[in-house]
């Protein structure tokens, strides 16, 4: 019997392959909330129409899964239709047979033929094993700075409110409109963000916080991230300014941000936020690493025109699945 790629449900998915999964990517939650924050995001907005989990079975056998979340994404006026893979795993006692790379070679067939033009992952290990699929590996880097390195400046920065989430979804929005290309965020990804972010699924040692530098109702800064006393450091997710003119805001913005914590770090941003972060250290990073296979002969130009050695990540970590 040839294996097949088939969908399974969230909850034969929480059932099945959760368990197995645990060690992995709980990132220190009990299995009783792993299990329920999986389920919160597959039955939210996003969820029930952009993400999905598969699975190759041989015969009753689930050899092999992963997750899959659709995206759009802008390249100039065009927009492509991606699809991300995340959580690859094939169980242990069936591991060396060739099960993951025939369901990703399934799963690019059926994208293929679906009209998607790339599939992309974040990579934590083996990228090669990824490149021999036909993914590419885009620049991955990370920034570090030294807080006390950074001018002090007077200023009263808050944590963001639900009221401050149009002003910061505005300023994300018009960074993202001056890039090239980049992923399309909606209001259901929004959400879905929202929601991950609750979990604090990506960040165990410390609280994902959101803060915001207002002036009256007018919002001028944004940066969510993680204050992580165990890396005695400030987390940087995501970052964003109202008026790029005043980009000298961004340093003592950050400093603030990060408290008495020595160290700010982070991703390596996206322009244009990238040539206004302040100076510091940066190195290339071993995790996460941005992958993306082309589908289409859309997807191809966009490959071969976007990923040019020396730039920055092309992606904020906040869209890390």
């Amino acid at each position: 019997m040839t294996p097949e790629l088939r969908s399974i449900d969230a909850t034969t998915y929480a059932r099945v392959v959760l368990p197995l999964t645990a060690p992995l990517w709980a990132a220190g939650r009990d299995f009783e909330t792993y299990a329920r924050h999986t389920l919160e995001l597959a039955r939210s907005g996003y969820g029930r129409n952009h993400y999905s989990t598969v699975g190759l079975y041989d015969g009753t056998t689930l050899c092999a899964s992963c997750k899959c979340y659709e995206r759009e994404i802008r390249v100039g006026d065009r927009t492509l239709k991606a699809v991300g893979i995340g959580a690859v795993f094939t169980p242990k006692a069936l591991r060396g047979r060739g099960y993951g790379s025939a369901m990703l070679a399934a799963l690019m067939d059926r994208e293929h033929a679906a009209g998607s033009d790339a599939l992309y992952l974040f990579s934590d290990i083996a990228p090669a094993f990824y490149e021999a699929l036909g993914f590419s590996s885009f620049p991955s880097r990370a920034f570090s700075l030294r807080a006390d390195d950074l001018p002090h400046s007077r200023m009263t920065i808050k944590q963001a409110t639900p009221e401050d989430r149009a002003a910061i979804r505005r300023m994300f929005a018009r960074h993202e409109r001056l890039r090239p290309w980049s992923f399309k965020r909606t209001p259901l990804f929004w959400e879905w963000l929202y929601l991950r972010t609750r979990h604090g699924s990506e960040h165990p040692n410390g609280d994902a916080l959101t803060f915001v530098l207002r002036e009256d109702s007018r919002v001028d800064a944004y940066v969510t991230g993680v204050r992580s006393p165990v890396h005695d450091s400030f987390i940087v997710d995501e970052l964003g300014i109202r008026d790029e003119r005043e980009q000298d805001l961004i340093a003592p913005f950050l400093r603030s941000a990060a408290g008495d914590l020595r160290r700010i770090v982070g991703w390596l941003p996206p322009e244009p936020i990238r040539r206004m972060l302040p100076r510091g250290s940066i190195r290339r990073r071993k995790d996460a690493i941005f992958m993306v296979a082309p589908l289409s002969r859309a997807g191809h130009v966009w490959v071969r025109s976007s990923n040019v050695a020396g730039i920055g990540d092309p992606v904020w970590s906040t869209d890390h699945i």
